[in-house]
């Protein structure tokens, strides 16, 4: 798929067959996923490849949007450390960089996937961390489901005009 066709036609999908992904493909999502930019290259990521049913069964009991998970076959949660970082404050930026190259991956792969906000509310990060054990330097920022999708989104035209300053506001 060509990169502005992914772009343009990646939509959020919340509806999945069960089948699951085969390792070799969440590699290269994740692959991709860590080819993102950082601020000054520091890379503050790592990733919790959840596939495990009674996991993903808990998680729409943590994040009130995200019960499509209950049919996904795959979640990843992407997450910040704090001691890769020498540069405070881009942290997030840095993670949801990575969030969207999962994103467009898995689209281009012809999976079907959406981004689940987790950072900065206390009331899911908390619970998160002691789901999946997280120490207390890294930092739950986004959760993305992920799997063969069972419905079908048309592109949406969401260029606005009105939007786009020139030189100055």
């Amino acid at each position: 798929m060509e990169a502005i066709e992914c772009i343009l036609t990646r939509r959020s999908i919340r509806k999945y067959k069960r089948e699951p992904i085969p390792k070799e493909v969440i590699k290269e999502l994740l692959t991709c996923a860590m080819a993102a930019p950082s601020a000054r290259n520091e890379q503050p990521w790592h990733f919790i490849v959840i596939t495990d049913r009674s996991l993903l069964d808990q998680i729409p009991k943590i994040h009130p949007y995200a019960q499509m998970v209950k049919e996904a076959p795959l979640a990843i949660l992407v997450c910040g450390d704090l001691r890769l970082v020498n540069h405070e404050g881009y942290l997030v930026q840095d993670c949801s960089a990575a969030t969207q190259n999962l994103l467009l991956a898995a689209h281009a792969q012809g999976l079907g996937a959406v981004w689940l906000g987790v950072y900065p509310r206390e009331e899911r990060i908390n619970p998160f961390r002691k789901l999946f054990s997280l120490p207390e330097n890294i930092i739950p920022v986004s959760l993305v489901a992920i799997g063969y999708p069972a419905e079908r989104k048309e592109r949406e035209d969401r260029y606005q005009e009105s939007r786009v300053h020139y030189n100055f506001w």
